[in-house]
């Protein structure tokens, strides 16, 4: 389900298009009559993701990397707007490697970013992240206010909204940075060392296997699908900029999310309710509890008060409904 202020008859760059967000995005788009531009190294995209847009009349897949100007270039021009989803996520990845990390997440954005000014994009929307947070203790999170981050991911993402701001100021540019809580559904990857916790639970507990919780489990999380994702991104796109802005220099950030905390403890309980359904002996499992994660935060909840009041944006999924989709869209995609 799809809010109703949609973009179309558009010509859109989405890097990362390979990505779980960026390919939904893609999707979407395309669904709407747009045109969609992919840019793509497959560094952690999947071909499998965008198969079934290989053969659109309206989409253009570029293998490419964000890290080479030229690449990015090419990619933009003839864009009407940039959706800039590409980046090398994962807290614990960047506290094993910052300097990859820094490489792609900042210096890559940065020459996306200069791109699209120099291709005269009409908006640059862009994944930014809760960990900006850090460790401000303040629930739920608001905009402005933003501790020390924890980790060079946190650092990374926190530097592009500056560079944003920075670039919408001296150029001009139109920017808008998306700070996501915990984005889950459809196409998001399990497998790897640094699989996100829901697809993970998913298919250990469809393969009879215990998951492992950090701590205790009651470290909580703002948990947000990815239809409500889709809908920030349209939004952020296609609000027009005197009610978007509140200042001369064209930049805003907003926090997506549902606005919702749910703990780990409750998280395995919710996707067990869910899998049991369709595998009775999924209710039998139990949790390992194993230990904290470093760089990771306690407790996020957002409020997306700002979103509701500048971009209209209301999610139009619970952490319940859009677990209740995943589990059955894994089911028939992943067992």
């Amino acid at each position: 389900m799809i809010h109703p202020g949609t973009l179309t008859n558009s010509t859109i760059l989405i890097t990362g298009g390979a990505g779980f967000i960026g390919s939904n995005l893609t999707e979407a788009l395309l669904d709407q009559g747009n045109k969609v531009v992919c840019l793509d190294n497959f560094m952690t995209g999947h071909r499998k993701n965008i198969e079934g847009f290989l053969t659109h009349e309206n989409y253009t897949l570029i293998e490419g990397d964000i890290r080479n100007y030229n690449d990015c270039q090419k990619a933009v021009n003839g864009c009407d707007y940039v959706f800039h989803q590409a980046a090398l996520g994962s807290v614990p990845r960047s506290i094993i490697d910052p300097m990859t990390a820094t490489d792609v997440n900042v210096g890559g954005f940065v020459k996306m970013l200069f791109a699209a000014k120099e291709a005269k994009a009409k908006r640059f929307v862009y994944a930014a992240s809760s960990s900006t947070y850090g460790d401000h203790p303040d629930l739920p999170k608001v905009e402005e206010k933003i501790g020390n981050p924890l980790s060079p991911y946190a650092i990374t993402k926190f530097a592009d909204e500056l560079y944003a701001r920075n670039f919408s100021d001296i150029y001009g540019i139109e920017t808008v940075g998306l700070r996501y809580f915990n984005v889950f559904g459809r196409r998001q990857d399990p497998n790897g060392a640094y699989a996100a916790v829901i697809p993970k639970f998913v298919m250990q507990m469809m393969q009879h296997e215990a998951p492992v919780i950090n701590g205790d489990g009651l470290y909580s999380r703002d948990f947000t699908y990815i239809d409500n994702v889709i809908q920030a991104n349209q939004l952020a796109a296609i609000t027009p900029g005197e009610k978007l802005y509140t200042t001369a220099t064209p930049h805003e950030v907003f926090n997506v999310a549902f606005g919702e905390r749910t703990d780990l403890n409750q998280l395995f309980d919710i996707l067990q309710e869910n899998l049991a359904t369709l595998d009775p002996q999924i209710k039998e499992l139990k949790t390992i509890h194993g230990p904290n994660r470093a760089g990771d935060i306690p407790h996020s909840l957002a409020s997306i008060d700002k979103a509701r009041r500048l971009l209209g944006y209301e999610p139009q999924f619970s952490v319940r409904d859009g677990l209740k989709e995943a589990c059955g869209w894994y089911w028939e995609n992943l067992r």
